[in-house]
C-alpha cells in the first residue's frame, strides 16, 4: 500500500502486515539499491520472521522508470564516488521517515530495524551510526560505510545498544568485499561487536544469506 493520508511520510513505501497479532510488534525497514525499488526488497518480505510490520521504502531519487536510489554514484574511476550532499538528505530523509511513519503505522519504536542491500545497507550504517536512539539493530548485506559518514558517528557509549548483522559475497564485483571488511574493523573500534557472516557469491541476496538474517532477526 502507498499511504495517501495527509499525514503520509513523504517517501512511498509498501507493508507487510506482522503475521503474529501484535499492538505494537517490532519493524523492519527495507532499503533497496541504486537503480532498484520498493518491490525488489519487498519480494523479501515473507522471508521474515512473522512478529515484525515490514516496511519497504522507496528511495527520493528518480533515476529512470521504476529504478530510484537514495543517491547518486560514479563508478567510473573503478571506485564509488557519491554527491555527499545527496546522501546526507537521505539520511536525513530516512531518519524523518521513520518518524512520519508513526503517524500511520503502529509499531515499537524502541524495535526499528533497518536492513539494506549494496546502497541501502550504506543507508543502514549512516542512519544507525548517527542516530543510534532510533534503530535497534541493521543489517548490511553487500554494502559499504562510508568516509563521509564517520565525522558524525557519534560516542562508543550511544553506539553500545546498536546490534549489527553484516552479510558480504567474497567475490563481489560492485562493492568489493573488502569494504565489509573495512567496515567490520571500524565497528569493531567503537566497541561493537557485529555477526559477520561472508559467502561465496557475486553482488546478491541468496537463499542461505536470507535465512541467516531471519535466524538473527528471530534472536
Amino acid at each position: 500500500m502507498i499511504p495517501t493520508s495527509k499525514e503520509a511520510p513523504a517517501l512511498h513505501y509498501l507493508v507487510r502486515k506482522p503475521k503474529v497479532a501484535a499492538t505494537h510488534p517490532p519493524l523492519i525497514i527495507l532499503l533497496h539499491g541504486v537503480g532498484s525499488n520498493e518491490q525488489n526488497m519487498f519480494s523479501m518480505a515473507n522471508s521474515l520472521p512473522d512478529k515484525y510490520l515490514v516496511v519497504s521504502a522507496r528511495g527520493p531519487l528518480t533515476l529512470g522508470l521504476n529504478s530510484f536510489a537514495w543517491f547518486q554514484v560514479d563508478f567510473s574511476s573503478g571506485k564509488p564516488v557519491i554527491i555527499k550532499e545527496q546522501a546526507e538528505q537521505a539520511r536525513v530523509s530516512i531518519i524523518r521517515f521513520i518518524d512520519d511513519l508513526k503517524k500511520v503505522e503502529q509499531f515499537n519504536d524502541q524495535e526499528v530495524f533497518l536492513m539494506g542491500f549494496s546502497q541501502g545497507g550504506i543507508m543502514s550504517y549512516s542512519v544507525a551510526l548517527t542516530e543510534p536512539e532510533k534503530i535497534k539493530g541493521i543489517v548490511v548485506m553487500s554494502g559499504r560505510l562510508l568516509p563521509e559518514i564517520k565525522p558524525l558517528v557519534v560516542s562508543e557509549e550511544r553506539l553500545k545498544p546498536l546490534k549489527i548483522f553484516v552479510s558480504h559475497g567474497t567475490n563481489d564485483r560492485v562493492l568489493q568485499f573488502q569494504y565489509a571488511l573495512d567496515a567490520v574493523d571500524y565497528l569493531k573500534t567503537k566497541g561493537l561487536h557485529p555477526d559477520f557472516h561472508q559467502y561465496n557469491e557475486d553482488h546478491t541476496i541468496n537463499t542461505q544469506m536470507l535465512n541467516d538474517v531471519a535466524g538473527w532477526l528471530n534472536k
